[in-house]
Parts: C-alpha cells; sequence; structure tokens
C-alpha cells in the first residue's frame, strides 16, 4: 500500500470500512478549504504558505498548516522546503493531485451556476 496516505484512511481501506470509492475521494478532499486550497494550486501553480494564507484571509494559521499537512500526507500535494534564511516553503500539486483538478473544477462550475440560479429566483421574489 501507499506510503503516501494518511494512516487513519489506510485503516478504513484495510478493515473495509469504505461502503464506496466516493467515500475515499471524499476523505481526501473533505475539509473546508481543501478544495479551494487545490483549485488554486492547480489552476495558478506553487504558492508560497504565505499567499495561501493572503488568499484565505479567514483562515487561521492551524487550520492552513492542518489542511496542507493532511494534503501532503495523502500525496495530493508537495511541500518543497528551500535551504535559504529564512526557509522558503512552497505547496505544488503533484500528478496525483492534478488527476482530481477535473473534479474541482467541476465542483466549481456547478457552485457558480448554482449561485447564479439562486440570485436570480431572489430577484424574481423581491
Amino acid at each position: 500500500m501507499s506510503d503516501i496516505l494518511r494512516e487513519e484512511i489506510k485503516e478504513k481501506i484495510i478493515n473495509g470500512n469504505y461502503n464506496c470509492e466516493k467515500e475515499l475521494t471524499l476523505s481526501i478532499i473533505s475539509g473546508k478549504w481543501k478544495v479551494v486550497i487545490l483549485w488554486h494550486l492547480g489552476v495558478e501553480g506553487p504558492h508560497r504558505f504565505t499567499e495561501l494564507q493572503r488568499l484565505f484571509p479567514k483562515i487561521s494559521h492551524k487550520i492552513l498548516t492542518n489542511q496542507l499537512k493532511e494534503l501532503v500526507e495523502d500525496g495530493i500535494v508537495h511541500r518543497e522546503v528551500y535551504p535559504e534564511v529564512p526557509p522558503r516553503v512552497e505547496y505544488s500539486m503533484t500528478g496525483l493531485g492534478m488527476t482530481l483538478l477535473p473534479i474541482v473544477e467541476m465542483m466549481y462550475d456547478w457552485g457558480k451556476k448554482r449561485i447564479e440560479e439562486i440570485k436570480r429566483e431572489i430577484e424574481k421574489a423581491n
């Protein structure tokens, strides 16, 4: 089994605790910020930690760190530490992560269309 996968997910796979394959996908991308992080890294390319923080002003340092750590552990995102002073850390999508990008983009498109529909419905009601 892959060395790049969180232990909790490995255990669920080994124990047969997933009812269907979609649960695995959701286990990997679930988290309030993960899909948005994946979209930015996949569409815009590598970002430094501080750049990601600026993109999401409402996210705490701890939550962003945890979300990125899980994505790295699952082999979706690569973390590169450059030997500089001060150290520079950059996050980018892995090849495996890029295979999730079409799903993320479909979620983006669906959400955009749905927001537009809801706005039109609200305008009609007013």
